[in-house]
């Protein structure tokens, strides 16, 4: 969503930052401190998203041969579990080029497939990893490595409060973030923020609109749908039925909805509200889309076993079973027409966690140049 706007009454929420843009803010205060020799009170530090931002330090000191930082989190009006959460980052010089990121108390560590992530490792995602690690080197330089160790105090209860322990990160919170702010989470706010942007987009004449999950699946979209203009791409984040109920309404003749396996995967389920802590991914409907698709009995029972959607799609690449993804999208097609009536026609784009375009289906997939083909899934 293009900033949270509320609605007629309505106090506006206040945007906050992410557990990855502190835990780099941290690593960079003590990087520097390591470099320059005197403490600090604040850091300046640019998010994901490339805005330049500072960062208040409620520690900041010398360990040894190390320097331990740390900042604490402001989520806005974000309900978040980690709010207040004091994110710490020590760091240490090393002779290497390397930039090394651990995870210490607090932090969780991934213990199964799926995620994205290194089993065994610490639950730091990909964009804050790599935020740090470019943080830490405008401090320390081209020329030298360092090791990093994020740990949260109190992130092993916190973590209660998450999904974490059901996806299989175990010990505490995850470092997460994919623009290092966090939009408040507010159903009237959203609503009326992408009411808003439809209404705009149709007064400018687009026929076409594309609805996408979030930030990452927009940029994605934008470079699958060159030909549409900026404002066609709306992110309706997880309310995909009031959406596109409000786009039949404005008579919206396309909908493109474009996004990554885990939310599709809902949508095929018949979720109309994809948020985490309202609905799971339905492992046994998507086995029964891989059986549609040739998978065999044993495929089957381990996309049934499968930690999180992203490892059924892993489970599906090294078995041969590529079709899966554009039987997902057929699937959301299908659903979210009988949501609408058949009030708008739509096109659903299921891309990877890279930005690659694996699955697509329009109601008339025949006469679509692109498709998957049909496979009989390995044993």
């Amino acid at each position: 969503m293009k900033g949270s706007t509320a609605s007629a009454g309505e106090k506006p929420l206040r945007s906050g930052f992410t557990t990855g843009a502190c835990a780099a803010a941290a690593a960079k205060a003590a990087a520097r401190l390591l470099v320059v020799g005197a403490p600090l009170r604040e850091i300046d530090t640019t998010l994901p998203n490339g805005r330049r931002v500072s960062f208040v330090l409620r520690r900041c000191e010398r360990t040894g041969l190390g320097a331990i930082c740390s900042v604490v989190k402001d989520a806005g009006d974000d309900p978040d579990c980690t709010h207040g959460a004091e994110i710490t980052a020590e760091v240490w010089l090393e002779g290497d080029h390397d930039i090394r990121i651990e995870g210490g108390s607090g932090v969780g560590r991934v213990t199964r497939p799926g995620l994205g992530l290194e089993v065994g490792g610490p639950a730091v995602n990909p964009v804050p990893r790599r935020n740090i690690a470019e943080m830490v080197r405008e401090e320390i330089g081209e020329r030298r490595g360092a090791r990093v160790r994020l740990s949260v105090p109190g992130g092993e209860e916190m973590a209660k409060e998450t999904l974490n322990g059901r996806l299989g990160i175990v010990g505490g919170i995850s470092i997460l973030g994919t623009t290092g702010i966090v939009q408040p989470f507010s159903t009237s706010a959203w609503r009326a923020s992408v009411i808003q942007q439809i209404d705009v987009a149709r007064a400018r004449g687009h026929a076409e609109l594309v609805f996408t999950t979030g930030g990452k699946s927009e940029q994605y979209a934008m470079k699958l749908l060159p030909h549409l203009d900026e404002e066609a791409f709306i992110q309706v984040g997880d309310f995909i039925g009031v959406s596109l109920r409000y786009a039949g309404k404005q008579q919206v003749p396309l909908v493109h909805v474009a996004g990554m396996i885990g939310k599709l995967s809902k949508m095929a389920d018949g979720r109309m509200q994809t948020h985490a802590a309202g609905s799971e991914v339905n492992m046994e409907l998507l086995a029964r889309l891989a059986a549609e698709e040739g998978a065999s009995d044993e495929v089957q029972a381990e996309i049934h076993s499968a930690n999180t959607a992203r490892h059924v799609l892993e489970i599906c690449a090294a078995r041969g079973c590529p079709g899966i993804a554009t039987r997902i999208c057929r699937e959301v097609v299908e659903k979210l027409s009988a949501h609408v009536g058949g009030a708008v026609e739509l096109r659903a784009w299921l891309v990877d966690f890279n930005g690659a375009l694996i699955g697509h289906w329009a109601p008339a997939q025949e006469r679509t140049t692109w498709s998957e083909p049909r496979t009989t899934c390995a044993r």
